[in-house]
């Protein structure tokens, strides 16, 4: 039976083609687009002021609230983390990546690429609160700060309201530390595999050209790996927008758009505002791919 049962797929390939791609896109629409669909359904609901039951009539008002000062400055602070992890993790990215990619040999390199991934090993938990313990005014980075007598710049740096507090485990400064550290093996394995892609012959020959490193770099090597870059980028910007336990972990009284959801969603059972700042992740990271596509990015992936 088995034998009759492969020689029948064997004969029809559109039939083993469905086979293999109906199961995966059942669950995409099912289960990834029917909840984005049952957010945005929510959304259009508003929960009563007086009795707090969620009332399932059409309306606009509780998406209207996601327009308030205090909801843009929560999208605000949160893009704007996100962006800035970004850049830092491509900047701190890259010269691994590239030396992985070019220059170190087979053996190495494995031991390298084990070296990243090793993180994301352990439990994402573990690693936050790990780094609250780092991080703390106890911690043993403050005694290596105070060692070297480095205590006035880190108070000068937590003196600023934007990015500071009363120690780096309670301040954007932290958070931002902690989210790059969290999301960097997503950006150095794409930047990685896109310069592996990237032939020696067109760095030498930009060299025999009479091109300097930096201007190589700028012209041959970045162009090239620049589609590495903008996937690591997706991980990192859609991944700080919705996380809520590092800001909930480390960051201060300022909310972020997770903390905001699981705020409304769990604290104050407020399901149809949660969905409708939910949607905001959402939007912000369809406008970022349409840049990107926009841009070229995603033409040599």
């Amino acid at each position: 039976m088995l034998t009759r049962l492969s020689t029948y797929f064997y004969q029809r390939p559109l039939y083993t083609l469905l086979l293999f791609l109906v199961p995966p896109m059942l669950y995409m629409v099912v289960v990834y687009l029917g909840s984005l669909f049952s957010l945005m359904i929510n959304s259009f609901y508003y929960i009563d002021d007086f009795s707090g039951i969620i009332i399932r009539e059409f309306t606009l008002r509780t998406i209207a609230q996601v327009f308030t000062p205090a909801h843009r400055e929560i999208f605000t602070r949160t893009a704007s983390m996100a962006f800035f992890v970004t850049i830092a993790s491509a900047i701190v990215s890259f010269p691994l990546a590239y030396y992985i990619a070019k220059y170190a040999s087979p053996r190495l390199k494995t031991w390298l690429l084990i070296a990243v991934t090793i993180p994301l090993w352990s439990s994402y938990l573990v690693r936050v609160y790990a780094w609250k313990l780092i991080l703390a005014q106890e911690g043993i980075l403050s005694y290596f700060i105070n060692l070297f007598g480095l205590s006035g710049i880190l108070e000068w740096l937590l003196s600023f309201e934007g990015i500071g507090g009363s120690s780096l485990a309670l301040s954007p400064l932290g958070m931002f530390i902690v989210f790059v550290y969290i999301w960097l093996p997503y950006m150095i394995i794409p930047i990685q595999t896109s310069l592996e892609r990237v032939p020696n012959s067109l760095v030498e020959a930009a060299g025999d050209l009479g091109a300097k490193p930096l201007q190589t770099f700028r012209t041959v090597i970045l162009p090239l790996a620049f589609p590495g870059v903008i996937a690591g980028s997706i991980f990192t910007f859609s991944l700080t927008l919705g996380d809520f336990i590092i800001p909930l972990a480390i960051g201060n009284s300022k909310f972020f758009i997770g903390q905001a959801v699981y705020s409304y969603q769990g604290t104050a059972g407020n399901i149809p505002l949660a969905a409708a700042m939910t949607l905001g992740p959402v939007v912000i990271m369809i406008i970022y791919l349409l840049i990107a596509r926009k841009l070229g990015a995603f033409d040599a992936l």
